[in-house]
């Protein structure tokens, strides 16, 4: 048995030394190592932190506004370029109006036709109501002077000078000129009534005729396209001749005096994002104080959008096209443990960050982060208070677990 074990242990030893060998070699390859000034730190420590929601923005004009073609025409001339101040009223481009100034008046000569057609035919009611009104009149004067015929030839037959045929003729005769005076009303009201609504149909297509031409008139005026209010040009139409749709835009005006900033968040976020919540914008080294205004109801594309409006919104660092980054305030977290923000974090959650150890390396390790703001992150565990973790980026140390510190 001492034999045996003799023998095992000649083939067990060298191959031990062999594996540790080999597990020394292999670790000293993969391990990496890294300049410490090539590395950021952040040590853990207890503190206060103003929790914020992240958000992209991106600075954009206070007032924009779209000037497009109110008609199909050809730019004859243009009076101003991209950058120009202009004030209000200030032509921007020469369209040509020949065919619109045409339709214009096409439209308030057929209005005026309308409205002597509307007196022409007023004219003729009148005349055909008052020609009715006077057969009424004639007719009533033929029934009173039926009812006195009437009344003789009943006083006569009363004192034997006339005969009850008479009497019975003349009856007849004043009950049949009062059935033609009954219709002879009737037919008036009729005629009336007709005339009227056929007089209200005409006036209707006067009020449509006038509207038409009011529009028609408003947009020969809009088509001499000029500067609704004092901004500046930030693109124009620019090519004399082309030919310009009903609808194309023509030019952009902006006002680069104020700006606010179009953000854009996680829709996780979106029950945090409040109008009148607190918001703080990041420009370089510049932070600008604000208020979120208006919340897009519906997110798109994952995103919910909103506007922030600036206390200063005149600051020089202000530049149309700018991507700043937003923080929306969300409340004060006392005494937790933190480290500082940085490109590292995204949203709360599982991160995989590399912690300065008692060796001097850098070993990986898995933190969970809580809350943050613009400076802080709160950590809520992996990491102890004192420690140092690195906070640049590592993105080339993907493979490593652990990377020596030169």
């Amino acid at each position: 048995m001492r034999t045996r074990a003799v023998a095992i242990a000649k083939i067990a030893v060298p191959v031990v030394l062999g594996l540790g060998a080999l597990l020394w070699f292999v670790n000293s390859v993969s391990t990496k190592t890294v300049r410490e000034s090539d590395i950021k730190f952040s040590t853990t420590g207890r503190g206060d932190i103003d929790v914020t929601v992240n958000a992209s923005g991106r600075v954009a004009p206070a007032f924009e506004e779209v000037i497009n073609s109110p008609i199909a025409s050809r730019i004859v001339a243009v009076r101003h370029r991209p950058g120009d101040v202009v004030e209000a009223g200030t032509p921007l481009l020469v369209l040509d109006l020949d065919a619109a100034r045409v339709a214009t008046d096409k439209q308030a000569d057929q209005l005026r036709m309308k409205r002597l057609e509307l007196r022409q035919q007023e004219s003729n009611d009148n005349t055909a109501l008052s020609k009715l009104q006077m057969e009424i009149k004639v007719g009533d004067m033929k029934v009173r002077r039926l009812e006195a015929e009437l009344r003789n030839e009943r006083y006569l037959d009363s004192i034997g000078s006339g005969t009850t045929d008479k009497v019975r003729e003349a009856e007849f005769a004043l009950q049949s000129e009062r059935l033609q005076q009954e219709q002879l009303r009737q037919q008036y009201a009729n005629e009336r009534d007709v005339r009227r609504a056929a007089a209200d149909v005409k006036r209707l297509e006067i009020e449509i005729s006038e509207k038409e031409a009011a529009m028609a008139a408003r947009t020969l005026g809009d088509a001499e396209i000029r500067a609704p209010r004092r901004a500046t040009v930030t693109s124009i139409f620019s090519k004399i001749g082309s030919v310009v749709n009903q609808g194309q835009e023509l030019a952009v005006l902006a006002d680069l005096g104020h700006y606010k900033i179009d953000a854009e968040a996680a829709d996780a976020y979106g029950s945090k994002i409040v109008p009148g919540y607190r918001a703080t914008v990041r420009i370089g080294a510049t932070s600008l104080e604000g208020m979120v205004g208006n919340v897009a109801p519906v997110s798109a594309n994952g995103l919910v959008s909103f506007t922030v409006t600036l206390d200063n919104d005149s600051c020089e660092q202000l530049r149309p096209g700018l991507r700043p980054d937003v923080y929306v305030s969300q409340g004060l977290k006392s005494e937790v443990l933190r480290i500082a923000n940085g490109s590292y974090y995204s949203r709360p959650g599982n991160y995989s960050l590399f912690v300065r150890t008692d060796e001097g390396t850098l070993e990986r390790r898995d933190v969970q982060l809580g809350a943050a703001n613009m400076d802080y992150v709160e950590v809520v565990s992996g990491l102890r208070e004192g420690e140092q973790v690195v906070i640049s980026d590592m993105s080339d140390f993907n493979k490593q677990n652990i990377i020596s510190i030169k």
